[in-house]
């Protein structure tokens, strides 16, 4: 059983900061790609940024320059630092992870819940 929880959201001014973290559990082997997802409301869900097993990274042009994708192996933890946050940023932020349980097993795609990010004006 593998488990993705995020936390970090909350409500915050323009212009601030904010840092989310997702953290993986359960019966874990490998960890691929991980990455960072946000749906607005009445949208779609799109990708934020994402980080290879070897840490090489991929962003939306809308945060190039203002978030910055990290994960800890060791821990099993993948991490947005998002600064200088606008309105349009509001969003449900979604981790994913694409994980291998166990040496035999296929690699699964897990999602956590999601977490809030409200910009306010």
């Amino acid at each position: 059983q593998v488990q993705l929880v995020e936390s970090g959201g909350e409500l915050v001014q323009a212009g601030g900061s904010l840092r989310l973290s997702c953290a993986a559990s359960g019966s874990i082997a490998s960890i691929s790609n991980m990455g960072w997802y946000r749906q607005a409301p009445g949208k779609q869900r799109h990708l934020v940024a994402a980080i290879t097993s070897r840490s090489r990274t991929n962003y939306a042009d809308s945060v190039k320059g203002r978030f910055t994708i990290t994960r800890d192996n060791a821990k099993n933890t993948v991490y947005l630092e998002m600064n200088n946050l606008k309105p349009e940023d509001t969003a449900v932020y979604y981790c994913n992870a694409e994980i291998q349980s166990g040496v035999w097993s296929r690699t699964m795609t897990y999602w956590g819940k999601g977490t809030l990010v409200t910009v306010s004006s």
